[in-house]
């Protein structure tokens, strides 16, 4: 397995008045191919620029960030457009699942925009709805669902792309605690099924159930011994 991520010295600051914040401080970071990896930390300490950053969503102040052997900076931006897309499922702790779309419509809809034909996305949506276990709820709107339910839809949804990596932002932090099991085995499954995620939480029991944890403080990165 190779490397998928590897973040060389990673600053990022922010400026909020006359202070500057090092969100990022020299972190380095390596993500092998088919791992399941947690970033733990407290609000504030740079877990969601890590995140934008591993994400292609927002670019180092300084330092390199190589993904699948090519420095970030050598793609152009429809390049990064494409990865986003194409090679990073996103899940986010509060699903951002659209209201008037039923769940298969939600999956379906990344297909949509990647100008996927209609057969290959029902194909794609079943499956993936399957796998988080939601078949029978395809045509129930997010209304009509639990938070439990709702993740997992978010979840198929990042997977329908069929990403090389899952991304996921605290995608328990609006789960009760039996939710919070159900989704986390739900994560488990999938990296034995070959999916990379990279989970972002401040929750010990959560980063635990990673096989490898890396702590986030004042932007800086350590590995967590086990």
């Amino acid at each position: 397995m190779g490397k998928m991520i590897e973040l060389r010295n990673v600053c990022k600051n922010y400026s909020i008045g006359k202070e500057v914040i090092h969100a990022l401080d020299h972190a380095s970071l390596v993500i092998n191919e088919g791992e399941f990896v947690s970033i733990i930390g407290p609000s504030g300490s740079g877990k969601s620029t890590l995140m934008n950053i591993i994400g292609c969503l927002d670019i180092a102040d300084e330092g390199d960030y190589i993904l699948d052997g090519i420095p970030i900076e050598d793609y152009t931006e429809d390049e990064l457009a494409d990865i986003r897309n194409e090679k990073i499922g996103f899940v986010f702790q509060n699903f951002n699942l659209i209201s008037k779309l039923t769940a298969e419509e939600n999956v379906e809809l990344p297909l949509i925009y990647h100008k996927i034909k209609r057969g290959e996305r029902d194909k794609r949506v079943e499956e993936a709805l399957k796998r988080v276990g939601l078949e029978q709820r395809a045509t129930h709107y997010p209304t009509e669902l639990s938070g439990g339910q709702q993740q997992r839809v978010a979840i198929a949804r990042a997977l329908a792309t069929k990403p090389s990596l899952i991304l996921a932002d605290e995608p328990t932090g609006n789960l009760d605690s039996q939710t919070t099991i159900e989704i986390m085995e739900l994560f488990r499954d999938l990296h034995k099924q070959g999916n990379t995620i990279v989970l972002i939480t401040h929750d010990n029991n959560v980063a635990m159930q990673a096989e490898r944890s890396i702590n986030i403080l004042d932007g800086r990165l350590t590995e967590v011994a086990r």
